[in-house]
């Protein structure tokens, strides 16, 4: 790549690191940019995920009115003023009785930007299982059944993936271990790795943006009746629709490279960092990036060995957190 500094900002983003987020390059048309703000305009949840030596998941009875008697995963709301993992060590603590660390998060859950969901995968370090003669608000017990064979009544079918997805990352990782990283970050944002692949050449472009210093491109993601509905990847559609001719493009997000936010402040945003795919519908002979309009982006060529190859082994193995909507 062309500067050293935006290699240096890609290098940091592959790793699961992040960047400080100072401004964006696309928000939505006509829409204050009120902070995120947990209990008034985000939800943020946290679940954890347990497989102990003997292939048993770690489950918690419900004590809710809602869902008495139910089972479910640890899971719950996050806090104003808790980092993500402060709120899945609370969470895992107030309803399973255990101390944890989370070892990698899973997969984000998203109903657009205003509620948000971190499932991780967990281990205990210390703590006593909470029983029925320990039932509260929180929950009735909490008790580890095998993974093929789970408690039921489960409150809600959506965790059964979830243990699935732990169980295969258990066996092989399909990629790095990644955690929050605590940078403030005042909007729900995401940050794009946005790439265009040639096969025939090895090569492969990321899309740039221009203003100011080069740097990958953040679009802030909207409350909007329109980007609640499609979801954060509707962000992402925004930021390309600005600079590329989509009908004949096929985009789609791969999944997290890493994730940020502080929670010690008066915002509670976030900033998600996308690998993004950009693509010809009919390939035919296309070995360049689509044309980019205006002068607000570019496509940057990767030259770097490393880099190059990181990218092409993420891409090809899917190696991201998956994103679902």
């Amino acid at each position: 790549m062309a500067s050293e500094g935006l290699a240096g900002e890609l290098e940091a983003v592959l790793a699961g690191q992040g960047l400080r987020v100072q401004s964006w390059d696309s928000e939505p048309a006509g829409e204050l940019r009120a902070p995120a703000l947990l209990r008034r305009n985000v939800c943020y949840v946290v679940l954890a995920v347990f497989l102990n030596e003997q292939d048993e998941v770690l489950m918690i009875q419900e004590a809710k009115k809602e869902c008495y008697g139910a089972w479910y995963l640890p899971a719950g709301r996050m806090e104003p003023g808790e980092t993500i993992v402060e709120a899945l060590q609370r969470e895992v603590k107030e309803e399973a009785g255990l101390l944890c660390e989370p070892l990698t998060l899973l997969c984000v859950e998203e109903r657009g930007p205003a509620w948000i969901r971190f499932a991780f995968l967990a281990q205990p370090t210390g703590g006593v299982l909470k029983t029925s003669k320990e039932a509260d608000a929180e929950s009735l017990q909490a008790c580890w059944y095998p993974r093929t064979s789970l408690a039921t009544p489960l409150r809600a079918q959506d965790i059964l993936a979830l243990v699935e997805l732990a169980a295969q990352y258990h066996h092989r990782a399909r990629h790095p271990r990644i955690l929050p990283q605590e940078l403030p970050c005042s909007l729900v944002c995401q940050r794009l790795v946005a790439t265009f692949t040639s096969v025939a050449t090895q090569t492969v472009w990321v899309l740039v943006g221009t203003v100011g210093a080069p740097h990958l491109p953040i679009t802030a993601c909207g409350f909007t009746p329109m980007e609640q509905r499609g979801g954060l990847h509707m962000a992402i559609l925004r930021l390309l629709q600005d600079c590329l001719t989509l009908h004949h493009l096929a985009v789609e997000t791969k999944g997290l490279l890493g994730l940020q936010h502080l929670g010690r402040g008066h915002t509670d945003g976030i900033c998600l960092n996308v690998l993004v795919t950009v693509a010809f519908r009919n390939p035919g002979t296309h070995n360049e990036p689509p044309e980019v309009r205006g002068e607000n982006f570019v496509w940057r060529k990767v030259v770097e060995g490393d880099l190059q190859s990181q990218l092409f082994q993420r891409l090809q193995e899917s190696s991201v957190v998956p994103v679902n909507g």
